[in-house]
């Protein structure tokens, strides 16, 4: 059999969708057949180009039709509304890494450091180990993610590139956090109030950190001092002593406890790692039952498992290593960077609770609340939100609802609006415990309706009379006037807890409109419309 003649011109681009042996037989053919293979001159070169025009074209053609057909890869869970049943009942018959995308909170939240999307595309691929970094979706994600991973093993393609997670484009990322400096922190709440809630204000000068209304600000959080010592005391460790920590350089075992690692997750490999130190078989047999039933030790800490298996002795170094990596805190931004240029503020909610004559705290929401002191730095990035900003038509209405610390992205828009004299009208849905001490913000909105800024104000304080009062109450009071609004294209922006407070908004969105547009059906093509539309957004956790 003869041997094809090595042709010198390059008519397939390496980019076109060949491999190796391919190209070489394609080539060959080409040249062939333009009888270019002996030839020179002008007319050679003349074919050369229409045959490499023709092969581009068809090339482009091709790469053209692959980025259409993932651009509209249906991702019909891709739903934060709906339960995590129906979701996985969507993803029925699709590869792992798209039912480990259903098993997402579909919120886009950042939290995890990735999109719901590409965070399952890691773990399919094996180049994220963590199935616990959806903090909205949070036991029940981690389980349904357990689930399917134990279904179908992760697949570790050597050549596949993995999945990368998001960042702000600047030299700050969640990788390489920027120290700022802590400005100012008071309590928004009024003596009496049952809550505690933080404005804090951050110093982000010196760094080229860049945010916009609407995106929210990561923070690494230390833990308390008192449960380090309470761990230390646990273990009988030195807390001087210099270890290697799963993440970081090498600092003394008291750093490592405060600064790196997590004590509140309690992980599989925490478990694994006690259970054949155990010299009582009563722990091994608690700790094989939270394996096998996490709900067995529901709410417990790392804490609380080293005092209930006290016949456990593990030592500093290996007890360190079964811990998972201390984690950022997203806070939604409460300040438009137009208004505080340089800075940017939080509003958080302080968290404590007792539990098993134990006081637990939130680990980054009592850093700012009670251990970190202006002046004291803090690490932070930004992690920019997808689509939930002002309207990008100014003249177009904003419907805001965000109840308690909910409301920090609509100060930030309605400063925002202000400064930019954003013509179009706004509405403020707020609600909180009692207006006497939990009006976050008073003095602020009660200026901007004053300026003409704040339009209509609808406040629900559930506990200043008998019969509970909620944001979705007021809703459906104002209902002629919403449904107005939004028909006038309005923009619709809910933020806050994400499995009851924003439920019950949606419900009450679809009876409005149910009521005056003919029905549920009609609701819920509305409301879908919306959806597309971008005029329905939410930041719900």
């Amino acid at each position: 059999m003869s041997q094809l003649q090595q042709t010198p011109f390059a008519l397939i681009p390496d980019t076109a969708p060949f491999d190796v042996e391919q190209r070489a037989w394609l080539n060959g053919f080409l040249a062939g057949w333009v009888g270019l293979q002996n030839a020179g001159g002008p007319a050679s070169a003349a074919a050369t180009a229409a045959v490499q025009g023709l092969v581009a074209g068809a090339s482009g053609e091709a790469a053209a039709n692959a980025e259409e057909a993932e651009g509209e890869e249906d991702f019909p869970w891709h739903d934060d509304a709906l339960p995590m049943e129906e979701r996985m009942e969507l993803a029925e018959g699709r590869p792992l890494k798209r039912k480990l995308m259903a098993a997402m909170a579909q919120l886009n939240c950042g939290s995890c450091g990735y999109l719901c999307q590409t965070y399952a595309e890691a773990i399919a691929d094996g180049s994220e180990k963590s199935l616990k970094k959806c903090t909205p979706g949070g036991k029940e994600t981690a389980r349904k993610l357990k689930e399917l991973v134990a279904e179908v093993p992760p697949n570790v393609a050597a050549d596949a590139p993995a999945a990368v997670p998001a960042d702000s484009g600047s030299t700050w990322t969640r990788d390489n956090p920027f120290p700022a400096t802590l400005l100012a922190v008071r309590n928004l709440n009024g003596e009496g109030s049952a809550k505690y809630t933080s404005h804090v204000e951050i110093d982000l000068s010196g760094s080229d950190l860049a945010y916009e209304v609407g995106d929210s600000l990561g923070l690494y959080p230390t833990n308390c001092g008192e449960l380090v010592d309470e761990v230390l005391a646990e273990l009988g460790a030195d807390p001087i002593a210099v270890v290697t920590p799963p993440v970081g350089d090498p600092c003394s075992l008291r750093q490592a406890l405060i600064g790196r690692v997590c004590l509140t997750e309690v992980t599989d490999e925490l478990l694994e790692a006690l259970i054949p130190r155990c010299a009582d078989p009563a722990d091994a047999e608690l700790l094989k039952l939270a394996l096998d039933d996490p709900d067995a030790i529901e709410g417990w800490d790392v804490l609380d498992v080293l005092r209930a298996v006290r016949s456990a002795k593990i030592g500093f170094d290996p007890f360190l290593q079964t811990l998972s990596p201390l984690q950022p805190r997203l806070y939604s931004i409460s300040s438009s960077p137009k208004a505080h240029p340089g800075q940017v503020h939080l509003t958080v909610g302080r968290v404590e609770w007792e539990r098993g004559a134990r006081k637990r705290k939130g680990v980054a929401s009592t850093m700012l609340a009670d251990r970190l002191r202006v002046g004291e730095t803090v690490r932070v990035f930004v992690q920019k939100s997808h689509g939930f900003t002002v309207p990008p038509d100014p003249q177009a209405p904003a419907i805001m609802i965000g109840p308690g610390t909910g409301i920090a992205p609509f100060r930030a828009f309605l400063e925002e609006r202000a400064v930019t004299n954003a013509p179009g009208r706004n509405w403020l849905f707020f609600g909180d415990q009692r207006g006497e001490t939990d009006f976050l913000y008073r003095d602020e909105f009660d200026a901007l309706r004053d300026r003409g800024v704040l339009h209509r104000l609808d406040t629900a304080f559930s506990r200043d009379q008998e019969a509970k009062i909620y944001v979705q109450n007021r809703m459906l009071e104002a209902a002629d006037e919403l449904y107005d609004w939004l028909s006038e294209g309005a923009y619709l922006y809910v933020c806050g807890d994400a499995k009851r407070m924003a439920v019950d908004v949606d419900r009450a969105l679809h009876s409005i409109v149910a009521d005056r547009a003919g029905g549920e059906a009609a609701a819920k093509a509305f409301v879908q419309d919306l959806k597309k539309s971008k005029r329905y957004c939410r930041d719900v956790y």
